[in-house]
């Protein structure tokens, strides 16, 4: 066989295989190619969009964590304030408290004050009128002289009453 014909053969083969690669084959790689470049684009994309909502929802929690940060602080602020009010108004009861104690104490020893005074009066009454009877040597009778004995223990009971 003649090397020119084979030659010329295999160019027509070569051509009519570029011809079918190129009108058949060619156009299924381009499309494969294309959709997965457009895949490799749409998730470039939705990572890209991803990663600006990961942003915004940083900033979001960020501003939510602030907010409540502030709100903590206001809530432990109110509370302090309140325990202050509390405390100032259990001193405040307290001093009251001890201050009707004291009044109290006081009027019960006015009182016991006052009872001892008038039960020394009643002894002092008695001792004058037992050392009145002696002196007389006789008995005063304390129904009869009842006026003479309220006047002496008065009487006795006026330095007393001042001291």
């Amino acid at each position: 066989m003649n090397i020119n014909i084979t030659l010329i053969t295999q160019m027509v083969v070569f051509a009519l295989l570029i011809w079918f690669t190129m009108k058949f084959v060619w156009p299924i790689i381009l499309g494969a190619m294309d959709e997965r470049a457009k895949r490799i684009a749409d998730g470039l994309a939705a990572a890209e969009k991803g990663q600006k909502n990961l942003s915004e929802a940083k900033s979001a929690a960020e501003e939510v964590l602030n907010e409540a940060r502030g709100k903590a602080l206001q809530i432990v602020d109110q509370a302090q304030h309140r325990a202050n009010e509390l405390i100032e108004q259990a001193k405040n009861t307290a001093v009251a408290e001890g201050e009707r104690l004291v009044a109290a104490a006081q009027q019960q020893t006015e009182l016991d004050v006052s009872r001892a005074r008038e039960e020394l009066r009643r002894e002092v009454a008695a001792l004058a009128v037992a050392g009145a009877s002696q002196l007389l040597e006789r008995e005063i009778d304390p129904k009869t002289h009842a006026e003479l004995l309220s006047k002496l223990a008065t009487e006795v009971g006026q330095p007393v009453a001042q001291t």
